[in-house]
């Protein structure tokens, strides 16, 4: 992944070094020593290049210098503007302008390549936030299904219950229905005269002349008869008491235990606490 940063930066850092310093030789070789102008040129692309040099190692080490990054995009502009100012005094200037951007480029390039470098992680980390991506994506992908099954499940229950409650008011509409057939039957035969006597016939004799009217069973709600509660029975007093477990104690020879006793006690339907029987039973046994 670095490669594909630094390498088009470096071709791009050679080609416009190549040509500021060709460039240079050819423009000013006419007007001084070619030897003066190569040096001009080497000066420009050397100024540029040392530049670059302590900008890379300054990077290196985490650290950045805006004095260095001034110099070095200054050295660019130089070479660009040696570039663009020969092609303006050639007879062909569109071909020199065409390629007078390329020092600017190459700064560009390395900015480009030095931004990457401060944001590039490791190949763990990058492992480690592809992990939490996917499990993020497999989160979702499991809610999105579990929402899509719980609506699904909703909607099957309310269907259901739709479904059934409307079969439960069909049945009741088909009873009320049935209902009101067989009362305006009963409500017509006892409107009828000759129903009317017939069914006099068949009730209580009453007195003569005299024709009981035959009344509608009651159709409506209807209250639940009560049950009459049991009266409690009294409490026997301690003379009594006495002489019915003396009386159920002898029914028998020899006579009975206390728990045979206290059995046929309460089957007779005798209420008394268990300590007034044991205590009766003292008393009679003594």
């Amino acid at each position: 992944m670095k490669a594909k940063t630094v390498l088009p930066a470096v071709a791009m850092t050679a080609v416009s070094m190549v040509l500021t310093l060709a460039v240079v030789v050819m423009w000013l070789g006419t007007a001084v020593p070619w030897v003066v102008a190569l040096v001009v040129g080497l000066g420009i692309d050397g100024g540029w290049l040392a530049t670059l040099a302590y900008e890379r190692r300054l990077a290196a080490q985490g650290d950045h210098s805006i004095p260095v990054t001034v110099v070095g995009w200054a050295f660019g502009a130089v070479a660009t503007g040696v570039l663009v100012a020969h092609g303006l005094a050639s007879s062909s200037p569109g071909a020199w302008l065409a390629v007078a951007w390329l020092p600017i480029a190459a700064k560009a390039l390395w900015l480009v390549h030095g931004l990457w470098e401060r944001t590039a992680l490791t190949p763990t980390a990058l492992e480690s936030i592809r992990g939490i991506q996917q499990e993020a994506r497999d989160e979702a992908a499991v809610a999105r299904a579990r929402l899509r099954s719980e609506a699904a499940t909703e909607e099957t229950r309310l269907t259901a219950v739709t479904g059934a409650g409307a079969r439960v008011a069909r049945v009741q509409a088909e009873t009320a229905k049935t209902l009101s057939k067989a009362w305006s039957t009963l409500e017509t035969t006892r409107a009828s005269e000759e129903t009317g006597k017939a069914l006099t016939s068949v009730t209580t004799p009453v007195t003569v002349g005299v024709t009981p009217r035959w009344e509608l069973p009651v159709w409506g709600p209807s209250e639940a008869v009560r049950t009459p509660a049991l009266e409690a029975a009294p409490a026997l007093t301690d003379d009594a008491l006495d002489a019915v477990v003396e009386e159920i104690r002898t029914s028998r020879t020899p006579p009975l235990s206390y728990r045979e006793m206290s059995a046929r006690f309460r089957a007779a339907g005798h209420s008394a606490s268990e300590l007034r029987l044991r205590a009766a039973w003292k008393r009679v046994a003594a």
